[in-house]
């Protein structure tokens, strides 16, 4: 085809040539100087043009490589587990109310930091004061009770006393001796009664005194206020469960959890390393260890109750993603990590810092002994297979161990030509599998 083109490309010159000098010679009458120069002019341009298509024909450059590489880097690989978490509070508390009746006054605002033993609201203490003096009313007539129980054994022991020298002098009854012995046993065992009166009289007591304290809510912890629940003012009810006043939180010091997924889990465990950015901060990475991996999902459903649709809970369950809560606290000291913020969390299974590393698409298939193929491109520029030993992989990039030196190239696939007079297909090299 190149062939034909010059042949018409030289033709056509020729006839342009022709047709010019023919038109030279009869429509403007040169002289025949003029016509000798023209011919030369002429003849030069179609040299030049013959120069060129043969140099693009015969002389082209060779085609370059087909092949798609790259080169083998010094890079910091590592390999891990991601996951979303969610930061919470250290320690989180929600103070209640255990008496019940109109909050009087709050004594705290929202995020206003707080001691230990802090008074934070009180509880309208009426009610509880009256059931205290009450109890210690109760307390002293018990207590009178016992007096008087004491002198009536006195006064049984010497009567008990007089009626034995009578008998024993023979001037007394015996029924009379017997009755003073009875008026005595009967007064030590009410005085008896009336101490275990006075004990539970006590205790009604001491409860009364701590009823009235509960009207008195302090914190039960140094932290800061983070919600306010019941405002001043409205009345709580704690007969059946203890209302809440305010959340107290700890938050110099924050716990990430984050979720795991179940094909990742089983290579997660405490003490690796983890790092996690915010949202606000994509650019500033937190440090920490993993403390803990909580044992079951968060989302735990109840034993199989006996109701309906058995088969349709079942079948949703198993095709719902389960993910189980990694745990790890990282210190707050300016406050700039808040409740509820996002975290996005990377947990360290392994690195290796300045590793030769190639991208994970050069890996061929793996042989028996846990080897895999690589093509390299040779300095003559032709492929040569090589078998290489791969550390770590995290599917974008793979460490060398051995076989690829650092600067050489690997190929990662093959680009093919086609036209309408000879069409070649690209050559696909087998996905890499996974370490």
């Amino acid at each position: 085809m190149k062939l034909a083109r010059l042949m018409r490309t030289c033709l056509s010159m020729e006839l342009a040539k022709n047709k010019a000098t023919h038109i030279s010679a009869t429509g403007l009458g040169m002289n025949s100087k003029s016509k000798t120069i023209l011919r030369w002019l002429l003849t030069a341009v179609v040299l030049l043009a013959l120069g060129s298509t043969a140099k693009a024909v015969f002389f082209s450059e060779a085609p370059a490589s087909s092949y798609l590489t790259a080169k083998a880097v010094v890079m910091d690989l590592e390999e891990a587990v991601l996951a979303t978490g969610e930061l919470k509070a250290f320690n989180l508390v929600s103070v209640g109310a255990q008496a019940s009746g109109q909050v009087k006054s709050l004594k705290v605002e929202l995020g206003q930091k707080v001691q230990k033993g802090q008074l934070i609201a009180e509880i309208d203490s009426l009610t509880q004061q009256n059931s205290l003096k009450t109890a210690e009313a109760s307390l002293r007539d018990v207590r009178a009770q016992r007096l008087a129980k004491e002198a009536t054994l006195r006064k049984a022991e010497a009567t008990l006393k007089r009626q034995r020298l009578l008998v024993e002098q023979e001037a007394g009854s015996q029924q009379d001796y017997e009755d003073a012995l009875a008026a005595r046993d009967i007064a030590r065992e009410d005085i008896k009664a009336l101490k275990a009166q006075i004990e539970k009289a006590r205790i009604e007591v001491s409860t009364a005194k701590v009823d009235l304290g509960y009207t008195k809510i302090t914190a039960p912890m140094d932290g800061v206020v983070v919600a306010i629940i019941t405002k001043q003012g409205q009345t709580v009810n704690a007969a059946q469960s203890a209302p809440t006043i305010i959340m107290l939180a700890q938050l110099d010091v924050m716990t990430v959890e984050a979720e795991i997924s179940e094909a990742d889990v089983v290579r997660v465990k405490p003490g690796q390393m983890v790092y996690f950015t915010i949202l606000g901060e994509p650019d500033h990475r937190y440090e920490t260890t993993l403390r803990a991996i909580e044992p079951a999902p968060e989302s735990i459903t109840d034993e199989d109750t006996g109701s309906s649709s058995g088969s349709s809970s079942s079948s949703s369950s198993s095709s719902s993603a389960v993910y189980y809560n990694g745990l790890f606290d990282v210190p707050n000291p300016d406050g700039k990590l808040r409740i509820s913020m996002t975290a996005q969390c990377t947990i360290v299974l392994s690195h290796a810092k300045n590793a030769v590393c190639v991208p994970s698409t050069a890996l061929g298939p793996k042989d028996r002994q846990g080897g895999y193929l690589v093509r390299v491109l040779g300095k003559d520029g032709q492929p040569m297979d090589r078998q290489v030993r791969v550390g770590i992989n995290d599917g974008t990039q793979a460490q060398i161990l051995e076989g690829v030196q650092a600067g050489e190239r690997v190929i990662i696939g093959e680009a093919g030509t086609s036209s309408s007079e000879d069409e070649q297909t690209t050559r696909r090299r087998p996905p890499p599998m996974r370490l």
